[in-house]
């Protein structure tokens, strides 16, 4: 994910900090069962793990109850992917698997895949303080940060202790009353403002 900026897709392998670690197995009670996009320096120490480039994450199950997605933000051109397709696999789980689904992405609100696969189909987003939040690279902290704002977005039905463990590290919005409307389409019908 660029947002208009220049992606260093180089390395995939910068991994959550502590803290969101933490944080999201605390909103998990304690455990995560899936990562799909993990990588040799991960500290997410789910029960399972998928890493590229010998297990696609994209291209397995995630047919598990708890599932933390730390996804590549840049483009993935020999596997032809992209953010996008991330996300709709984290939206898929959770309806397809009842599976409670959070993902650390960049803040992309007027992207179509926001538009298709947060709003209208997550519960929550936490928009995270973090100025420019510090991933881990290669294992190590103290790398630059990130070029964009990021969220964690939960797709699951426990919004209650999602706000309550993450509104210590950003502004938590329940969207749950978006689900299912179609958002970002062009209403078709004009409304005209008269303004005094």
């Amino acid at each position: 994910m660029s947002a208009g900026r220049t992606v260093n897709s180089l390395s995939q392998n910068w991994g959550t900090p502590q803290k969101y670690v933490d944080a999201v197995k605390k909103a998990f009670n304690g455990k995560i069962d899936l990562d799909p996009c993990s990588n040799d320096y991960s500290i997410v120490n789910a029960i399972t793990e998928y890493r590229l480039p010998l297990i696609d994450g994209l291209k397995e199950s995630w047919k598990y109850p708890t599932i933390f997605v730390n996804p590549p933000y840049g483009a993935d051109r020999k596997r032809n992917t992209t953010i996008k397709n991330w996300l709709a696999k984290c939206c898929k789980a959770h309806y397809d698997y009842n599976s409670e689904v959070i993902a650390l992405v960049p803040v992309a609100s007027n992207t179509s895949h926001w538009k298709k696969y947060v709003f209208g189909k997550a519960h929550a987003v936490c928009f995270l303080y973090d100025t420019r939040l510090k991933f881990l690279v290669n294992g190590n902290g103290g790398g630059k940060g990130a070029p964009m704002s990021c969220a964690m977005i939960y797709w699951g039905t426990n919004e209650k202790k999602f706000h309550d463990v993450f509104i210590e590290y950003g502004a938590v919005v329940n969207i749950s009353d978006l689900i299912n409307k179609e958002i970002g389409t062009e209403n078709k019908q004009i409304n005209h403002f008269i303004l005094f």
